[in-house]
């Protein structure tokens, strides 16, 4: 007999909007933060905290509890998971809030357009008629939420990076539209005699440096400013990284991108290519899929399969050598090619 169809998985979907908004709030609320260590609190005590009535008080904490954030003990207190201990703590060296934060004061409202976008074949998230790009230093949300989000999905990513590829024979790294720095300091952390330099906008690369020093890695990663449709990029690595970078662009300034990166290298250099990738048969998988409609309401481009970006390397003078696949919430695999 065949399995009956339901539309509980129709349902499961629609939730996701309350699902998200729970993590939002408890986020902003610092509620993970507030628990960290063992610490517990009550619906009462949580409401007295904030300021809540008692009803929403125990209706976040449930909803919490159900996506397993939390965890209701016998003596009826709540405390962190360890998902929550471990990602949604401040000050944890994987914390995970500042994409939640981009994600509901950056990217959400922007879902509202998406008829928009999709008929108009523009983002929605910011005004392309008053704006240069997504990455304008004149947008508030941007510098206050965008480079600390992007430092929250890229850390664990380059930690997962750092330990599935074999950077033993790379002695210098250029990380082109590096931003936060997220994946040079997992790398530099995991591979002692690696070198990095992150290349990226002016005011970027100001915003990176601070944390570029907390980590203590101010005498391995250093800072090149440019743009890189505008610039030539700094010679002299053994290998250029595009961490999440090439997804944000349509395929002509894609290619542009690619080309640079291969100028820049030396015979026998290698581009490292990270992303979430479309299947070639474009089926999936869901995190990669939605990730590129999520270019539709940001940016000009959408994630690419890894034949599209194989046939690109080739033309640019690359040779592609496949993908290496991981899981990670920036990323799915790396595409590795070198310079003849």
């Amino acid at each position: 007999m065949d399995e009956q169809v339901t539309p509980l998985p129709l349902m499961e979907l629609t939730l996701g909007i309350p699902a998200f908004k729970a993590l939002a709030l408890a986020t902003e609320l610092e509620l993970f933060t507030e628990l960290a260590g063992g610490r517990s609190t009550t619906a009462a005590a949580l409401a007295e905290r904030h300021g809540l009535q008692p009803r929403p008080a125990e209706l976040l904490l449930t909803a919490c509890t159900s996506l397993g954030l939390l965890r209701l003990d016998a003596d009826g207190a709540y405390r962190n998971t360890a998902m929550s201990e471990e990602f949604l703590v401040k000050g944890a060296p994987y914390y995970f809030g500042g994409w939640i934060t981009l994600v509901d004061r950056h990217v959400y409202s922007a879902y509202t357009r998406l008829a928009d976008s999709l008929r108009g074949n523009h983002p929605a998230s910011w005004d392309p008629e008053r704006q240069e790009s997504l990455f304008s230093p004149d947008d508030p949300v941007v510098t206050e939420h965008f480079w600390e989000g992007m430092h929250s999905l890229s850390a664990y990513t380059g930690r997962l990076l750092a330990d599935t590829l074999d950077f033993g024979a790379v002695g210098r790294l250029l990380d082109v539209g590096g931003g936060g720095a997220g994946f040079d300091i997992e790398l530099c952390r995991r591979w002692p005699k690696l070198r990095a330099t992150v290349f990226d906008l002016g005011f970027v690369c100001d915003l990176t440096r601070p944390r570029v020093a907390a980590a203590g890695l101010a005498d391995r990663i250093s800072f090149a400013a440019g743009d890189f449709f505008a610039d030539p990029l700094p010679t002299g690595h053994d290998a250029v990284l595009l961490a999440n970078i090439l997804h944000d662009w349509d395929e002509h300034d894609a290619r542009r991108i690619l080309a640079a990166c291969a100028e820049a290298l030396p015979p026998g250099g290698l581009l490292l290519i990270c992303e979430s990738f479309v299947a070639d048969d474009r089926t999936g998988p869901p995190p990669a899929a939605l990730m590129s409609l999520n270019m539709l309401v940001e940016a000009w481009g959408r994630n690419y399969t890894a034949a599209e970006y194989s046939t690109w390397l080739r033309a640019a003078g690359l040779e592609p050598e496949g993908v290496t696949p991981f899981e990670g919430p920036g990323a799915n695999g790396v595409l590795v090619a070198r310079k003849p």
